[in-house]
């Protein structure tokens, strides 16, 4: 059995870790209302934009062909995990990395020679200790957010597809539905095979007056959209960091105040067994005495 000095100690740092993942969870909840107000106000955007898309490119197969619509045999390939820079957040970027091992699988990558394009350190130092090629530019984009910061590393994908350097290129993030709940989603960013609308949204197509034509018109909103779809699952990212780390730091908190209820039962009752040993030494000394 443990002394009473270790459980002391145990007691104190259990507890001074419960303070410390109480603080965390406050942060991460403090984070996560504005992370998700801006993936929120995202959504429709994004949205809008893609049904857009798909009302002016519907029924323009041939005629409206773009760089980033050609489909090509899988000789290289470019992911783009996105993760956090920082861990304490459950399995949220474990996650990541087990879908772009799951996805390397298919046999459509067989033969294709595989780099990464990460976002966040964690999946920075992730991919670099495994030796893969890797794109060092765009890993700190979350060190300071902003559309202008995923531009540039949508910019790098778009420009690699366009010229050939990649065959496809695939996003894998976690995408934000609640707290408790992220969805790891693993999505082709280029080519473009099939311009649709979102499930459920309305499939009817608008007249609408081009000016100057409709492939000048395709041609500038196809690379805005891309552009958007990566901001937006970087958003989902971060939005789904803050709820991963505020739950994993809530069952922290309650682990640490259940093992401080253990302890102190183990400290009350050594000291009780204490107590009661040397009452008995007490008493046998007594009668030892008595005897003589």
């Amino acid at each position: 059995m443990a002394s009473l000095k270790e459980v002391k100690e145990r007691i104190v740092s259990v507890s001074s870790t419960q303070q410390i993942t109480k603080a965390m969870k406050m942060v991460a909840a403090a984070k996560l209302r504005r992370a998700q107000d801006r993936i929120i106000q995202l959504r429709p955007y994004s949205e809008k934009l893609g049904g857009l898309l798909a009302n002016v490119s519907s029924g323009n197969s041939e005629e409206g062909m773009n760089t980033y619509t050609e489909v090509r045999d899988v000789k290289r390939v470019l992911f783009v995990p996105v993760t956090s820079d920082r861990g304490l957040c459950g399995a949220f970027n474990s996650n990541i990395f087990k879908a772009v091992k799951n996805a390397l699988t298919d046999e459509e990558y067989a033969n294709a020679k595989v780099e990464i394009l990460p976002i966040g350190k964690k999946a920075f130092d992730f991919f670099r200790k495994k030796n893969d090629p890797v794109i060092e530019e765009h890993w700190n984009a979350f060190s300071n957010l902003s559309f202008d910061v995923v531009r540039a590393a949508a910019e790098e994908a778009m420009e690699g597809f366009a010229s050939g350097k990649y065959d496809k290129v695939v996003l894998v993030y976690n995408e934000f539905k609640n707290v408790a709940t992220q969805i790891v989603r693993t999505e082709q960013f280029l080519p473009i095979v099939e311009l649709a609308t979102e499930e459920g949204a309305s499939n009817t197509n608008t007249d609408y007056i081009y000016e100057p034509s409709k492939d000048y018109i395709i041609d500038e909103l196809i690379p805005k959209s891309l552009k958007i779809q990566m901001y937006k699952s970087v958003l989902e990212s971060n939005a789904s960091e803050h709820g991963a780390r505020m739950t994993a730091m809530g069952k922290a908190t309650d682990n640490a105040a259940d093992l401080l209820k253990e302890l102190k039962l183990t400290y009350n009752r050594t000291r009780q067994a204490a107590i009661t040993k040397e009452i008995l030494e007490i008493v046998g000394g007594a009668e030892a005495l008595a005897s003589d």
